[in-house]
């Protein structure tokens, strides 16, 4: 059976990778538009979605040393 944390590190990762498609591709400039509200808080840049991913990655070799990932 699959832990729980590997289910949702994987779905963090998922969301990580599309945000960094996202911010590279331009695309984050509408979407910071289209949701001010949010974008004030969480914007879709470079910078920080980079950050997030490299977080997210940290987070992962934390949990693949403790045996989590990969079953």
């Amino acid at each position: 059976m699959v832990p729980f944390e590997a289910i949702l590190y994987y779905l963090i990762l998922v969301d990580a990778v599309f945000a960094n498609v996202a911010a590279w591709s331009g695309y984050g400039a509408s979407l910071n538009r289209r949701f001010s509200v949010f974008a004030r808080f969480f914007p879709i840049t470079k910078g920080w979605t980079l950050y997030y991913l490299v977080l997210v990655l940290w987070v992962g070799s934390a949990l693949l040393r403790l045996g989590v990932l990969f079953y």
